[in-house]
Order: C-alpha cells, then sequence, then structure tokens
C-alpha cells in the first residue's frame, strides 16, 4: 500500500453523513486544518489537502514521501496522532509524523 492510498482510506476515512467542505486554496489557510475539520471533508477534499501537506512538509524537511512501508508507517503515525488529538491542525500532525520517521526515509534528489 503506499501512502497516498493510506492517507486516503485508513488516516482520514470519512463518516457517511459527513458535509461537502470546500478544500482551502493556499497553504496558509491549510495549515489551520484540525484533523477533525478533515475527517468532515468529503473523501476527494480530505486527499488533495492531506497530499498536499505531506509534501510541503516533506519539502521542508529533506526527504520524499516513499511508497510503500515506510509510507504505510508514516500513515499511521498520523493516524493515530489524529485520533488521540483530533483538534490538532492536521499540517503539524502530518510534521511530526514525518520528523519521527526523518531518519528512515529517503532524502529528496
Amino acid at each position: 500500500m503506499t501512502f497516498k492510498w493510506l492517507v486516503a482510506a485508513a488516516v482520514l476515512a470519512a463518516p457517511a453523513s459527513a458535509q461537502a467542505q470546500v478544500p482551502p486554496l493556499n497553504f496558509d489557510q491549510a495549515a489551520y486544518i484540525t484533523c477533525r475539520e478533515a475527517h468532515a471533508m468529503q473523501p476527494e477534499a480530505r486527499k488533495m489537502l492531506a497530499l498536499s501537506l505531506a509534501e510541503h512538509a516533506a519539502r521542508h524537511r529533506g526527504v520524499a514521501i516513499p511508497d510503500g512501508e515506510p509510507g504505510a508507517q508514516l500513515a499511521l503515525l498520523v493516524r493515530g496522532g489524529c485520533t488521540l488529538a483530533p483538534d490538532a491542525y492536521l499540517f503539524t500532525v502530518i510534521d511530526r509524523a514525518i520528523v519521527a520517521e526523518l531518519a528512515k526515509l529517503p532524502k529528496r534528489q
């Protein structure tokens, strides 16, 4: 499984009654979306948001988001972080997951 798939399917699975929400247009808006708010978004909007934030955090840390087991580990860390702190900013949870796995992630080329 890839990180992208896990983020879309497992990390931020939508409740059946979620209302439509428009994804933020820029990073400054996206950085302040909480896990709870992301959870209430439509699946495609959530997926785009999480992937955008993950790519931004990875670029800042000088690493790439890998497919396979390392990506799955990141996704599980994000899922756990959002479960424990639903009012935390999604970007912070993703960035902390990347920092926790920094030594295991491939450097950006």
